[in-house]
């Protein structure tokens, strides 16, 4: 029989508060006060009441200028235009696809808005309509990018583009979309041996790093080839990692993910997401975050 871990519930001793430079941020909670000068803007997550600026969602206020707004510590995602985003498509509808990317709303993919296997770009035919399932069905998973946000706030895709499309054998994590940040890409090869894709969404896809880059299929010929073992522990420890930085609440970027990793290796994949071990990754990849920063 195999082994089972059992363990009692113990207090955790809070991590380390050293803030990073720039100061502390400023936590607020639903009805709090930011602030009683009626010279500020007000933007999302507040609103006014007796000349007073008030939070209504838990979260970081941020400030640009005379805007006010308060960035939610969990949220449905809020689609902007360039975000990459990570999705599985739920339905196959006319000339379009329903895409699932952790918003309000279901996201759509137009047929109009990819580029057919190949990369070939042409106006699409009826014959292209009837093959839709054939290059994207229901429980598939794509990379893509925001084109435009429709008056309902749901989010259009596009894939025209050879680095997005649909994506084959790798691990799928769901984090808050808070925590993933911003950066001017959120592909990401790995010295370790493995890839990301860091959706904006709070999708994130860990997979193999690919030996060539195959550009003749146009990203929807998936790799369905067996992968090594050695790949899949990489990939399984860099999930561990994710979600040792999302249980304390680190912002996640190529840097961050790395230097957890790193941190994480002399010990056991399955250790990882021990408390104790935890708290000692994160707190060496947090020293080393601060470290670069100065």
């Amino acid at each position: 029989m195999a082994a089972v871990t059992m363990r009692l519930p113990a207090a955790r001793a809070p991590l380390d508060s050293s803030a990073p430079r720039g100061g502390e941020k400023h936590l607020v909670a639903p009805g709090d006060t930011i602030t009683t000068d009626t010279g500020y803007m007000r933007g999302h997550g507040t609103y006014v009441e007796d000349e007073k600026l008030i939070a209504s969602v838990a979260g970081v206020v941020e400030r640009v200028n005379k805007l006010v707004c308060v960035r939610a510590l969990k949220a449905r995602y809020n689609g902007e235009i360039g975000d990459i985003v990570v999705g599985r498509i739920t339905e196959v509808q006319q000339k379009r696809w329903k895409v699932e990317t952790n918003s309000r709303l279901d996201s759509v993919l137009l047929l109009s808005s990819i580029n057919l296997p190949g990369g070939e770009l042409r106006r699409k035919s009826a014959e292209d309509e009837l093959a839709m399932r054939d290059y994207l069905q229901e429980g598939d998973l794509i990379s893509a990018e925001v084109q435009s946000i429709f008056s309902d706030g749901a989010v259009s895709l596009h894939t025209r583009s050879l680095k997005y499309g649909k994506l084959g054998q790798g691990v799928l994590v769901q984090v808050s979309p808070s925590l993933v940040k911003r950066q001017k890409t959120h592909f990401h090869d790995l010295p370790c041996g493995a890839s990301v894709i860091l959706g904006n969404n709070g999708f994130i896809w860990i997979y193999p790093t690919p030996e060539q880059k195959d550009d003749k299929a146009g990203g929807y010929t998936a790799n369905l080839e067996p992968v090594p073992l050695s790949d899949r522990e990489v990939i399984s420890r860099l999930r561990n990692c994710i979600m040792a930085l999302v249980t304390h609440k680190i912002m996640l970027f190529d840097t961050s993910i790395l230097y957890c990793y790193e941190a994480s290796l002399p010990h056991k994949i399955k250790d990882i997401l021990k408390p104790e071990v935890t708290e000692e990754i994160v707190l060496e990849a947090r020293q080393r975050l601060l470290d670069s920063e100065g």
